[in-house]
């Protein structure tokens, strides 16, 4: 069977944005919770999202404007209030998660419609999702424009990281076989993590 390629602009942005995410698996999950100036809770999965630097501790999740050119809720309280929290789920909470990536209304918390617990936060007010094996509680520090994109990169400094007691190793580090946190694959697909190996970087 031979190759194929595919040029983007031949394909179309929704076609080459469906090849693309089949590609790039998996995908961790940021599922971000923010709050309204006005108090309301909001909660919703990202899965263009991961860390981007060690010190300051950085992360970053990419949410867009809708077609009307209104920011997504997540978009919107992170610009107003400058605060989310990314919470990691683990397939215990894959259904809750899939919820709240429906189009609620604005206005309308996620954390009431999939039946889920609060928790509040240490540094930030946002609150985060209370069987969420980790947290992450962040401040924002930039949020960057994606060239001829409705996307937008959201960059947030780190404060506090919320771990479950049981997940913790005799290191102090999270061991992954008992975390065991979802991601994202194409289509509707989502995964556990499967199997772990190691492998110790070369000394040169």
């Amino acid at each position: 069977m031979s190759d194929a390629a595919f040029r983007v602009a031949d394909l179309g942005s929704k076609d080459a944005y469906k090849l693309l995410t089949s590609a790039l698996v998996p995908r961790p999950i940021a599922w971000v919770s923010t709050v309204s100036s006005v108090g309301v809770p909001n909660l919703a999965p990202y899965s263009f999202f991961n860390a981007v630097a060690g010190d300051p501790l950085t992360v970053m999740f990419a949410p867009s404007f809708k077609p009307d050119g209104v920011p997504k809720d997540s978009l919107k309280n992170a610009q107003e209030t400058g605060e989310f929290v990314v919470n990691l789920a683990d397939e215990a909470l894959a259904e809750a998660l899939n919820h709240t990536s429906g189009a609620f209304a604005h206005g309308v918390s996620e954390f009431a419609e999939a039946g889920l617990e609060a928790l509040p936060s240490s540094l930030v007010a946002p609150p985060r999702v209370a069987a969420a094996p980790v947290a992450l509680e962040c401040r924002v520090s930039q949020i960057v424009p994606v060239t001829d994109s409705r996307s937008v990169m959201v960059l947030g400094q780190v404060l506090v990281l919320h771990v479950r007691g049981d997940l913790l190793g005799d290191d102090g580090l999270i061991v992954a076989e008992r975390f065991q946190p979802i991601a994202r694959l194409g289509r509707d697909e989502y995964t556990a993590l499967g199997r772990v190996f190691r492998l110790e970087r070369p000394k040169v």
